[in-house]
C-alpha cells in the first residue's frame, strides 16, 4: 500500500459508495460534454478555412484563443469552486460553453466564429476543476488518483465522439446543423445538474472559510503557489499534456492529410486511435498511482521521454512520408499524453489544505493550456512562413518539453521532501489526540 494510502483513512473521510458514484457522474457528464464541444474544432479545421476563408495562422487562432480563455480562467475558476462550491460554478460552465457551441454554429464570419469559442473556453474552464473538487468531496482520499483518471478517461470519451460523430455530422448535415444540433447536450446535462447534483454528502458538509476580498484572493495564490507540489504539478501538466492536445485539438489532421497523404478517413482512425489509447493508459496509470505513489514522477518523465523519441522519428523519417506502422506508434504513444498530465494534480493535492484544492488545482491545470497555446500559435506561424513544412512547425514541441523538463528537474526532491514533512505531520496529528 502507498505512503498516501496508509495516511488518509482519517475521520471524516467521506465514505464513497453509490451515491457518490451516481453524483460524481453527472458532474462529470458536464465535463464529457464540454470536451465534446472544446475538440468539436480538431474534425472540423479544414472545414472552418474554408468556411471563414482564413490560413494556418488564422486558423490557430480559433484554439489558441479558446485556451487562452481557458487557462487564463483556471485560477478565477479554483477560487470561485473554493468559495461557492462545485454546483453552482458548473451551472456557469455549462451555460456559457452551451451558448458558445450554439453561437460557433450560426457564425457566418470570422469575429463571429472567434467570439463564440473564446465563450465556449470560457464555460469549458469551469468544468474539469469543478469535477476534481467534487471527486474529493464525494470519495476516500486514498481513491483520489484513480477518480481523477476515470475524469479524464470521461473526458477523452467526449474527444472520441468528437471524432467519430460529429466529425459524420459535419460532412453529413452541414455546419450550422451538426454544431447547432450537438448544443443540445448542454441543456440535457444542465437538467442533470440542477435536480440531481450536490457538493457532498450530508454529514460532510467542509468548514466554512472566511472570504474577504482581494485580500482573501491573494492569500489563496500566494499560498498555494508557495508550495512546491503545486508548482511541480503544473510543471508536470505543462510538459506533459500539450503534444497530444494540439494534436487532436487543430494540427493533428492537417498533418496527416496534408503532410502525410493520407485520406481523411485513415486520419480521423489515428486521431481515434489516440482517444483509445489514452483511456486505456488511463486507467493503467490511474491503478499504479493509487498503489505505487512513488511511481508519479517515473511515468510523467518516461512519458515525456517517449513523445518525444517517436515524434522525432516521425518527422525526421527518410522520405517523403513516414510509414503507416510509425504513424500508429505515434498516436499510440501521443495517447499516453492525457493520463501522464493527471499526476500533475497528484503532486498538487497532497501539497494544499482542503480549503485551498480548487486554487491549487487551477494553477496546476493552467499549466497544459499554457504550453497548448504557444505550440499552437508557434505551429501555425511556423507553417505559414515555410510553406506548411510540417517538420519545422512540430519543432516547437520539443523546445516546450526541453523547458518543462528542465524545471521538473529542479522542483522534484524539493517537492518530495515538503510532502514528507506534511505526511508525518498528519500522522502525529492523527496519533495525538487531545484529551476530552
Amino acid at each position: 500500500m502507498s505512503a498516501e494510502a496508509r495516511s488518509v483513512s482519517l475521520p471524516g473521510d467521506p465514505p464513497g459508495g453509490r451515491r457518490a458514484v451516481a453524483v460524481w457522474a453527472v458532474g462529470v457528464s458536464v465535463y464529457f460534454v464540454a470536451v465534446i464541444f472544446r475538440t468539436s474544432l480538431g474534425v472540423a479545421g479544414l472545414d472552418a478555412a474554408d468556411r471563414f476563408h482564413v490560413g494556418a495562422s488564422a486558423l490557430s487562432t480559433f484554439a489558441i484563443l479558446q485556451l487562452l480563455v481557458y487557462a487564463g480562467m483556471q485560477i478565477p475558476v479554483g477560487l470561485l469552486v473554493d468559495r461557492l462550491g462545485t454546483k453552482k460554478v458548473l451551472a456557469i460552465g455549462v451555460v456559457l460553453f452551451t451558448a458558445g457551441q450554439l453561437g460557433f454554429a450560426f457564425a457566418s464570419s470570422y469575429g463571429t466564429a472567434l467570439a463564440s469559442r473564446a465563450l465556449l473556453g470560457c464555460g469549458d474552464a469551469m468544468t474539469f476543476i469543478s469535477v476534481l473538487r467534487l471527486g474529493t468531496r464525494w470519495f476516500p482520499a486514498r481513491r483520489s488518483p484513480l477518480v481523477a483518471q476515470l475524469a479524464g478517461l470521461v473526458g477523452m470519451a467526449g474527444n472520441l465522439i468528437s471524432t467519430l460523430v460529429l466529425a459524420r455530422l459535419l460532412h453529413g448535415v452541414g455546419w450550422t446543423a451538426a454544431f447547432g444540433g450537438s448544443s443540445l447536450a448542454g441543456v440535457v446535462v444542465l437538467l442533470l445538474l440542477l435536480f440531481f447534483l450536490k457538493d457532498h454528502p450530508e454529514g460532510h458538509e467542509p468548514e466554512p472559510f472566511p472570504h474577504h476580498g482581494a485580500a482573501y484572493v491573494r492569500r489563496q495564490i500566494v499560498a498555494s503557489w508557495k508550495e512546491p507540489g503545486t508548482r511541480l504539478g503544473m510543471w508536470v501538466h505543462f510538459t506533459t499534456q500539450f503534444p497530444a492536445m494540439v494534436f487532436l485539438l487543430l494540427w493533428g489532421l492537417p498533418f496527416l492529410v496534408q503532410g502525410q497523404g493520407l485520406s481523411r478517413a485513415t486520419a480521423g482512425e489515428l486521431l481515434t486511435l489516440v482517444v483509445l489509447s489514452n483511456m486505456v493508459v488511463g486507467l493503467v496509470y490511474g491503478q499504479i498511482v493509487a498503489r505505487h505513489h512513488a511511481a508519479r514522477l517515473p511515468l510523467a518523465l518516461g512519458t515525456v521521454t517517449a513523445t518525444a523519441v517517436v515524434w522525432a522519428a516521425t518527422l525526421v523519417y527518410p522520405g517523403v512520408h513516414a510509414p503507416m506502422w510509425l504513424l500508429i506508434v505515434l498516436c499510440t504513444v501521443l495517447g499516453a499524453c492525457g493520463p501522464a498530465s493527471m499526476i500533475g494534480f497528484d503532486f498538487a493535492r497532497p501539497a494544499n489544505p482542503p480549503e485551498r484544492q480548487g486554487t491549487a488545482s487551477g494553477i496546476t491545470n493552467m499549466g497544459g493550456f499554457v504550453a497548448s497555446m504557444t505550440t499552437l500559435l508557434a505551429t501555425g506561424v511556423l507553417l505559414d512562413a515555410t510553406g506548411d513544412d510540417y517538420t519545422v512547425a512540430f519543432c516547437a514541441v520539443f523546445v516546450l518539453q526541453a523547458l518543462g523538463l528542465s524545471q521538473i528537474l529542479r522542483l522534484r526532491e524539493q517537492a518530495a521532501r515538503r510532502e514528507r514533512e506534511r505526511l508525518v505531520a498528519s500522522r502525529v496529528e492523527t496519533v495525538h489526540v487531545p484529551a476530552a
